[in-house]
């Protein structure tokens, strides 16, 4: 394994490409959607199901673009043609809610884009939710003095008066802003908006060379297992509750994919698959892209979509 220096520069790479590139893959029709209708790829269906999907991709979300990535590689395999772009949640939202997209896969609720299900829940179909105990986290290198963030407001000039925020656009952003900052009297310190790989960037330069660091993060993420950061306790409860992370799809989501959404329906993944995940796709010199790692992850839990499958009912 290479050093992360490395490896967080690939990261930032491979994001970058991302961002710009909209895949779009012909395959023949699915297995499982053509047991359960009748249609054909002559009509625009996959049996009952459509046979084109867009994926919207939250740029920065780490266990969104893992989790898309790997809905991307059964899909292509089930038969469907698949397309995805990856860009800020805001512009995620709002083109699934104006028909650029039909399905996005990291939700979070109720709190962390509860704006975003305000202005959207009336547009967009909720398809369920696959992981439950996510969390909004305020980090810390864990050698460092602060153990809250009533702690962090006294000792902000062992941090260098500063929080490493993400994208502007991120509910986390936002919630760090309108609640915590207030909340423990921050104000004084430069709250950084930025991106995720910058703050990533930042976090392991910090760690690395033995200085003190604050950053935005959050539950579920490989950070935590690939830098000694520990979470600031949060009495005020500012950054809310677990939340799930749900998946939504277009309006007429159900109608236009009715096998997939019971696919969708059945989905979940628990720590330990989520996890080696995003270590093979974020933290491995071993796989040339997302694809790959997905494809080897997916070799190394070969019953998996077969039990997603069984679960489903399809």
């Amino acid at each position: 394994m290479t050093p992360a220096r490395t490896r967080t520069t690939r990261r930032t790479v491979r994001r970058t490409a991302a961002v710009a590139a909209t895949a779009v893959l012909g395959l023949a029709l699915t297995a499982c959607a053509s047991d359960s209708g009748s249609g054909g790829s002559d009509g625009g269906s996959t049996g009952e199901d459509e046979t084109s999907v867009s994926i919207g991709i939250p740029s920065g979300w780490d266990e969104g673009i893992a989790v898309s990535h790997l809905w991307t590689a059964i899909l292509e395999e089930e038969g469907y043609d698949v397309s995805s772009q990856t860009a800020d949640v805001g512009v995620i939202y709002t083109g699934l809610a104006g028909g650029d997209f039909d399905v996005t896969l990291d939700v979070w609720l109720p709190y962390t884009h509860a704006s975003y299900e305000k202005e959207y829940g009336d547009e967009v179909t909720d398809l369920g939710y696959w992981y439950d105990d996510a969390k909004l986290t305020i980090a810390v290198n864990e050698d460092s003095p602060a153990q809250s963030l009533e702690d962090l407001a006294g000792m902000a000039d062992e941090y260098g008066n500063k929080l490493v925020g993400i994208e502007a656009g991120a509910g986390l952003t936002e919630i760090t802003q309108d609640q915590v900052v207030p909340t423990y009297g921050l104000e004084g310190m430069d709250y950084s908006i930025s991106s995720t790989p910058a703050m990533l960037a930042e976090l392991k330069g910090a760690t690395d060379a033995g200085e003190n660091i604050a950053v935005t993060l959050w539950r579920p993420h490989w950070a935590y297992d690939e830098f000694p950061v520990r979470d600031l306790e949060d009495p005020e409860g500012a950054l809310g509750e677990a939340e799930k992370i749900h998946m939504w799809g277009s309006s007429d989501f159900e109608e236009r994919y009715p096998t997939l959404t019971k696919l969708l329906g059945a989905f979940t993944l628990d720590d330990e698959q989520l996890f080696s995940l995003e270590n093979m796709m974020f933290n491995s010199d071993e796989y040339a892209d997302e694809a790959e790692a997905v494809q080897a992850w997916l070799e190394a839990n070969p019953t998996f979509v077969d039990d997603l499958k069984e679960s489903a009912g399809v």
